[in-house]
């Protein structure tokens, strides 16, 4: 399979605001435009990837993600999963996963009760087998922008102790001299993403979508994005 073969799904919900960022960031990469597919659809087209965008979903009432994950859509997102298919959550994506149980963990209030907008460092940790990392260099950094009031991600010691002994932290925010402190929510261990236990599901703060050019500021996010995209058709 090649890259323009690659057929993307990207989920929209009300509320949503980096949709089309990130419909233009696939297409930049695969030249195919992915499609959008509106939460009240029941059913999902055969895709490689679906993608769960940021933004504010139902706009973050209840609780961040929890509207969205009980939208008609996500048991066709569920039954795409459960085959073993490939899920990013981006953001209020990530948010949205964790409250449908697809990664493990639970995202709340930025722990200086501020929304934090501004570019991190990340690493990639040491993972078990999955697309959306097999392709990227164990401790390599990564600049990232931000845009989250609930991104401090939380589970209770074990179960942390369990994800990285499992190899399910994907990435962890890292001290970068020129973007200031490293960790911007409190998120417990420094978690910016994790994977599910299987490596096929992401969940993940940071936005690539928002780091794919210079004119962006920097190409990382189309670096990370297009080493998934490789190794989901390789």
């Amino acid at each position: 399979m090649t890259l323009s073969a690659l057929r993307v799904a990207i989920i929209v919900f009300p509320g949503s605001n980096c949709d089309r960022d990130m419909m233009v960031a696939i297409e930049q990469l695969t030249s195919r435009r992915p499609a959008l597919v509106w939460h009240k659809e029941a059913s999902l087209d055969a895709a490689d990837l679906v993608i769960i965008p940021g933004g504010f979903s139902f706009g973050d009432y209840l609780r961040c993600g929890a509207l969205a994950g009980r939208s008609p859509i996500m048991n066709a997102v569920l039954d795409h999963a459960a085959r073993g298919g490939a899920v990013m959550g981006i953001c209020n994506g990530f948010q949205v996963l964790t409250e449908t149980g697809m990664v493990p963990g639970v995202l709340i209030r930025n722990a200086e009760l501020k929304f934090a907008c501004r570019n991190v460092g990340l690493q990639v940790c040491e993972t078990l087998a999955s697309p959306f990392t097999s392709e990227l260099a164990t401790n390599k950094n990564l600049i990232l922008p931000i845009a989250h009031n609930e991104g401090n991600y939380f589970a209770e010691p074990d179960e942390l102790d369990q994800l990285e002994g499992e190899g399910q932290v994907a990435f962890r925010y890292t001290d970068s001299s020129a973007i200031g402190p490293p960790n911007p929510n409190g998120a417990a261990r420094d978690i910016a993403g994790v994977i599910s236990s299987n490596g096929r599901v992401i969940g993940m703060m940071p936005h690539p979508e928002r780091a794919m050019s210079d004119l962006h500021g920097g190409n990382d996010g189309a670096y990370f994005l297009l080493k998934s995209l490789e190794a989901l058709v390789s």
